[in-house]
């Protein structure tokens, strides 16, 4: 069930967080070699913020829809709700599979979804 975007407004921050980091080199070194997976943050940390609607996110990384039972969900949904800003998603093009890989965001882009689907989610790309 989806929030009315009328009650809230989704705040982004100017930057990722430095902790996401390393937490999309960790899931993103199960997937790679590490040097590779070292590589693809190392760039994530140059590139630029850039904005895509939440529902084509999740078409192109065809991952499912986390609910509100989800804990990691509810805490994100709880800080948009409180007005707190979201740090941005670090989103990997997988070009060989034809889809993208949420690096880091998977939760607040699950919980962004809640309110609206339409609503732009501020990541960076590579």
């Amino acid at each position: 069930m989806q929030e009315s975007q009328n009650t809230v407004q989704i705040l982004w921050l100017s930057e990722v967080e430095e902790h996401d980091y390393p937490a999309a080199e960790s899931y993103l070194s199960i997937i790679y070699a590490e040097n590779k997976a070292r590589e693809l943050v190392a760039k994530l940390r140059d590139a630029a913020i850039v904005q895509f609607k939440a529902k084509d996110i999740f078409r192109a990384s065809q991952l499912s829809l986390l609910g509100v039972s989800n804990s990691h969900v509810e805490k994100d949904r709880k800080k948009i709700r409180k007005g707190n800003s979201l740090s941005p998603l670090l989103l990997v093009r997988d070009e060989a599979n034809a889809k993208v890989i949420i690096a880091d965001g998977y939760h607040r882009l699950c919980a962004v979804y809640g309110f609206d689907e339409d609503e732009l989610i501020h990541c960076k790309i590579v």
